[in-house]
């Protein structure tokens, strides 16, 4: 007889299955991206989708927000784009005599913004402290934002013409990078079918409130990570810093991005545990884009994913009998 999900797990559990179960009537054979993305949802991060223009990237971030029952805006981001474009503008109200605050479309609780790197280095850092601190300062006065607050950011890969690649400060920021990637030959055909006479999105109903993601967010921090499991993340965290051909390792706020990430995964598969098994997983969408290769692994020809695979080389796995020992009651 198999064991039953604690109440807790099984309750994020069901909310994923229900936000899965409407993405799904959309993208077709992405269950491992559709899945990080629940995982940065449930952590309060934000997603940085690079792929390919047509993959889907931008169907997949509006599939999740029509899931929510949340406001919703998209910013295109252009050349042009300027800041105040983005976290709004003060402007003077003549009936009242007074200024007010006119609320730009970052002031949302599910934010899309397409096309990420097409606008310039200055218009890219107004999203800074709205991802970091939830707030947004127009003219000296700081507005917070909704809860909860998530953006997901769409890019084409920086080679491409009209492309402006993100700060390193704005890249580590996004708790996750990941690409869908294009689809095998039958996910393929059953697209073509799908889409032949109607646009799935259009069907795409909420399911979920902002308080089950709140609820969910909760949950996921009371999974328990052993002892063993912490130290593996940090000697992952040391070897990044330490490695030659690693030019800048990762930053705190990733390694508690890892952390939180694990909790969150742990849970969707069902249990109140972390494994190693969570970690390797996520190493990759956590940890790759807030690498910076060294001049000489440039040189040589070296990618981060080959980093990442170095790392996970380089740390010793734990071996536990049960790594739900020691659970707090």
């Amino acid at each position: 007889m198999s064991e039953m999900p604690p109440p807790g797990v099984n309750q994020v559990h069901q909310i994923a299955q229900a936000i899965q179960e409407q993405i799904g009537q959309v993208i077709v054979g992405k269950a491992r991206v559709i899945d990080l993305l629940l995982v940065a949802l449930f952590c309060e991060g934000h997603v940085l989708l690079e792929d390919m223009p047509g993959t889907g990237k931008t169907t997949l971030a509006k599939a999740l927000a029509r899931t929510l029952d949340c406001s919703f805006n998209r910013i295109q981001f252009t050349p042009d784009l300027l800041p105040s474009d983005i976290v709004g503008v003060t402007v003077f109200n003549q009936r009242d005599t007074q200024f007010e605050y006119r609320a730009g479309p970052v002031v949302a609780q599910i934010v899309l913004a397409d096309e990420i790197n097409r606008a310039g280095p200055r218009t890219q850092a107004a999203l800074l402290e709205a991802m970091e601190e939830r707030q947004v300062t127009v003219d000296g006065v700081t507005h917070q934002l909704p809860y909860p607050y998530m953006v997901l950011a769409t890019q084409n890969p920086i080679e491409l013409e009209g492309t402006f690649p993100l700060p390193e400060a704005q890249v580590d920021r996004f708790m996750m990078r990941m690409s869908l990637g294009y689809p095998q030959r039958e996910e393929e055909r059953e697209i073509l079918h799908r889409y032949r006479a109607r646009r799935p999105l259009d069907e795409v109903t909420p399911v979920i409130s902002a308080e089950d993601v709140a609820a969910a967010h909760k949950l996921c921090q009371q999974v328990f990570v052993h002892p063993a499991l912490e130290d593996y993340l940090l000697d992952l965290v040391q070897v990044s810093r330490t490695t030659p051909e690693i030019g800048l390792g990762v930053s705190p706020r990733g390694t508690l991005a890892l952390y939180r990430a694990g909790q969150a995964l742990a849970a969707l598969h069902g249990r109140d545990y972390v494994i190693p098994d969570d970690i390797q997983q996520l190493v990759e969408p956590v940890l790759a884009h807030r690498l910076i290769l060294s001049a000489d692994a440039h040189l040589h020809g070296r990618t981060t994913a080959e980093a990442i695979q170095t790392l996970l080389g380089k740390t010793a796995v734990p071996v536990e009998e049960s790594w739900s020992a020691h659970v707090a009651a």
